[in-house]
Order: structure tokens, then sequence, then C-alpha cells
């Protein structure tokens, strides 16, 4: 069973090449989709000060992290976390080009030589949601994740919630099949129910819905330009009705 780690840094800035550092890594871990609380946490001393803007992101004072380890101190036991399992980052490319430019400044490999894989669900999101705002907020909201207690980034809640943002971007990805737990007392058997052997009845859209179904494609080709496949295979098709 693969691993799947969901992680987030904060930085002093915005440019691991210009010298910003990591000053706190977040993950939390999921096996088979559930959290496992086998979580890590970690404040960071970057050896210098956040830049006024990032600070006001984070809220993470240079006073806080002065007597926190340099990242080279718990490098070992992050990458023993990570080793071979699914990483998953909201805008992964910021996230990567920072923890790369650290273990490049101690003399090891990028990341992609420990861990599996990377997943970004901003592009994730991007797919599934074009024209939209997908922050990790706009996520939330949309997604009915409940993120009232994130006033400030945090990598360790902002991680939380990206966890339970990718199990919703990703619900019905695992086919028809249901998890039916009888409940937690001692005895109780998970059962594993095969949805597909059952004949589902096909219930047609009304004019209604197939009405709305095409405000919502018009919506989408409108917001890419007029480059939605849809339009360039059949330009002539008639609106969708079942």
């Amino acid at each position: 069973m693969t691993r799947q780690i969901v992680l987030d840094t904060e930085t002093t800035g915005l440019s691991a090449e210009g010298g910003d550092r990591i000053i706190e890594i977040g993950c939390v871990e999921l096996l088979a989709r559930k959290l496992t609380g086998n979580n890590k946490h970690f404040y960071l001393n970057p050896g210098r000060d956040s830049h006024e803007d990032a600070l006001k992101v984070h809220g993470i004072s240079s006073e806080f992290l002065r007597d926190k380890p340099r990242f080279e101190a718990v490098a070992d036991e992050l990458l023993e976390y990570l080793q071979d399992a699914e990483i998953i980052i909201h805008n992964a490319q910021f996230d990567v080009s920072f923890l790369n430019k650290e273990l490049e400044l101690i003399g090891r490999p990028a990341l992609g030589q420990f861990v599996g894989s990377v997943t970004d669900t901003l592009a994730m999101a991007k797919e599934m949601f074009p024209g939209k705002r997908n922050s990790l907020n706009a996520l939330c909201d949309r997604l009915g994740v409940d993120n009232s207690t994130r006033t400030l980034h945090g990598a360790l809640l902002d991680a939380e919630l990206l966890a339970d943002v990718y199990i919703n971007l990703t619900r019905g990805q695992d086919a028809l099949l249901m998890d039916l737990e009888p409940g937690d007392n001692p005895g109780t058997v998970t059962t594993r129910m095969d949805l597909r052997g059952f004949d589902l009845p096909v219930l047609p859209a009304n004019e209604q819905e197939a009405a709305a179904h095409e405000d919502v494609l018009k919506q989408l080709d409108k917001s890419s330009d007029g480059k939605t496949v849809w339009r360039t295979l059949a330009p002539a098709a008639a609106p969708f009705m079942a």
C-alpha cells in the first residue's frame, strides 16, 4: 500500500535561489486515504529574517526561530519519513524548489531521489475548476472543508487542510467500491461492497437540468477563450439533451 504524505512549508520569502529559506515543515500521513496521525512537524532556524510580506503571511518571528534546529539537523529524520511515499503538495514547484535548495546546501541529492512521486493539487484543481480561484482557502470553501481556524498560514495546519481537500478532489476515483464500517466496537468487521454488480437505474436529465448543463459548458468555453474540446471537435453539435 502506497503511503501518501501531504506536505507544506513556510519560508522567509519567495525565492530559494535568492537566499530565502524554509522556516517550517508540516507533513500529514495518509494510508488508504485515511489520516493515520503519524505526522511530522518542524520549526527551523533559517539563519536570516523573513521578508516583511512573508512575515505578514505566516507570523513566525525570528525571535521564535532563534533556538530552533537548522535544516541539516532534521534532514535525515525528514527524508526517512518521506522515503518512497507519494508526496502531495499545493503548488508543488514552490515547496520542492525550497526543499531541493536546502538539500543542495548540505550536499544531499534532490528530493526526487528519495520519494516515490510528487502530486500537485494546484494543477489538479486548475484542471477540475478552470477559470476559478484555486488557492487553498478557495478550495476549502468550494469543497466544504472547514478552514475557520486558519487566520495565518501554518505548515502543519495547511497540510491537514490540504489532506481533506485532496480526498475531496479525488473522491470517486477508486471505482464504485464502498466501505461499510458497522462501528468501532471490538470484533466488528469492515465489509467491502462492489457496486459494479448492481443494475443501476439510468435517470435522464430533464429539460431544466439539460439547460443548466449547457450553461456550464458555455461558461467553461468562455473561460478558456473558446478552446474547449467539445467545441473544437463538434462546433455544430446541438446542446446536450438526454
